[in-house]
Order: C-alpha cells, then sequence, then structure tokens
C-alpha cells in the first residue's frame, strides 16, 4: 500500500524521469546481455566446426585405410598372376598338342592382363591416396587453428562473465529499485514497448525536432507539451514514450 500511495504522490515530471532512467539502466543490461551474448554463439559455432573437423578427419582416415588395404591387395593379385604366369609358361614345355598350347597361351595372357589392370588400379588407389592425405593434412591444420581459436574464445568469455556478472546484478538492483517507484500502468506499458522493440527502447528523447528512435519530425506546439512534463506522450508513429533532451540535466522540481 505505501509503494502506491508514493506512486500516486509521483508528479507527471518525476514519473518520466523514473522511467527515462528505468531505460538507461535496462539499456546497460542490454549491452552487457548482447557483449556476453555473443561469444556463447561463437563458442558454440567453433565447438560445432571442431565436430565436424574431426568426423570429417576420422571419415578421410578410414577411406585411407581402405586404399591402403585396396592397394595391398592388388599387390598380392599382380604377385599371384606372376606366379601364375610362370606356372602356364612352364606347363607350355610339357603339352601333348597346340590346343592346350594354345589354351596355355591364353592363360597367360589373361594374366598379363590382370597385372595390366592391377597396376593401372594401384596408380588410381595411389593418386587418390595422395589426395586424401593431403586433405587430411590441411583439416588437421585447421583443426590446431579452431581448437586455439576455442581456447581464446573461451577465455575471453570466462572474463567478461566474471567481469560483467557483478555489474549486471547490480544493475538489475537498480532496476528493481527504480520499479518500485513507477506505478503499475506505466510499468506494464513500459515494458510491453521494450518487448516489441527490437532495440529495447521504450524511453526515447527528441532530437532535432524528431523522435529519437523513429526520427519522425514532432510537430511544435507537441514539442512544448514534452517539455513541459505534464502528460506522458508518445510518438504517434512508433509509440515510444517522449521526453526531452534536458530531461536527464535539470533536477526534478519538487
Amino acid at each position: 500500500m505505501a509503494t502506491k500511495n508514493k506512486n500516486a504522490e509521483m508528479s507527471v515530471e518525476e514519473k518520466l524521469k523514473a522511467l527515462y532512467d528505468l531505460q538507461k539502466v535496462a539499456t546497460e543490461v542490454d549491452k552487457i546481455r548482447t557483449l556476453r551474448g555473443e561469444l556463447p554463439l561463437e563458442v558454440q559455432d567453433l565447438e560445432d566446426e571442431i565436430e565436424g573437423l574431426e568426423t570429417r578427419i576420422s571419415n578421410h582416415d578410414k577411406e585411407v585405410k581402405a586404399l591402403n588395404d585396396s592397394i595391398s591387395a592388388k599387390k598380392n593379385e599382380i604377385k599371384e598372376s606372376g606366379i601364375l604366369i610362370k606356372k602356364y609358361e612352364a606347363q607350355q614345355s610339357n603339352v601333348r598338342n597346340n590346343r592346350e598350347f594354345d589354351s596355355l597361351s591364353k592363360e597367360v595372357e589373361f594374366q598379363k592382363l590382370e597385372i595390366e589392370l592391377g597396376e593401372k588400379r594401384i596408380k588410381e588407389f595411389t593418386a587418390e591416396l595422395s589426395n586424401k592425405e593431403s586433405v587430411i593434412e590441411s583439416s588437421r591444420q585447421l583443426l590446431e587453428d579452431r581448437k586455439a581459436d576455442l581456447a581464446a574464445k573461451k577465455k575471453e568469455l570466462t572474463e567478461i562473465v566474471g567481469e560483467t556478472q557483478v555489474d549486471e546484478e547490480r544493475k538489475i538492483e537498480k532496476i528493481a529499485q527504480i520499479e518500485s517507484t513507477i506505478e503499475e500502468r506505466l510499468l506494464i506499458a513500459f515494458k510491453r514497448i521494450r518487448k516489441n522493440a527490437i532495440n529495447g527502447l521504450a524511453v526515447v528523447t527528441v532530437e532535432r525536432d524528431a523522435c529519437g528512435d523513429c526520427f519522425n519530425k514532432i510537430p511544435p506546439q507537441r514539442q512544448l507539451d514534452i517539455k513541459s512534463r505534464k502528460k506522458v506522450i508518445v510518438c504517434e508513429y512508433c509509440g515510444r514514450i517522449l521526453v526531452d533532451d534536458e530531461i536527464d540535466q535539470k533536477p526534478v522540481e519538487e
């Protein structure tokens, strides 16, 4: 009840000054949260990128292993084909007729083709392996760079949180104190305007004969009304509460 009586006794000028002070402190809190709010996003982006790089490197490592296995398999096949060629050529010395000789010749020719094909595949696998290893090397370097960036960002975030937490808590207490002096109707309106404003501004000053938010011109008579501080006036274009630019310097009259 005591707060309501106090609110009821406040002049319009005092109410406007309280709203202006509330806006100033709220804006300071917004700036702290914005500064701190960007860093966690940057940290999260870096963590996601690092996870992606680690997955990519892991996948490439598996592909490198598969390529090395394929090269080894082809080398074994070439070796086996060489053994078969020697075997067939030896058998040709003991054939009983031309048909058996021709048959063995075809087997020898086939194994030679297998060797050529195997050597070709080994060259392809080796080239692909070289490319994979190059990608892995660059990815690992990028990974190290991103890990360093992440460590720096985490350190910066920790420092900023440490530096701003006490200041933010102090300002939040100040906001609560100012809010306790403002009548509920005005406070609800203030919070509604702030919530709907992208920049969080519910109270703005008149600057160069225009609204300090939307910059639309304010008629001279309306400016006089604002300067008189006899009633709460809002911008007819953007809905912000308007105060004169001297409200922060001129002491509130008793």
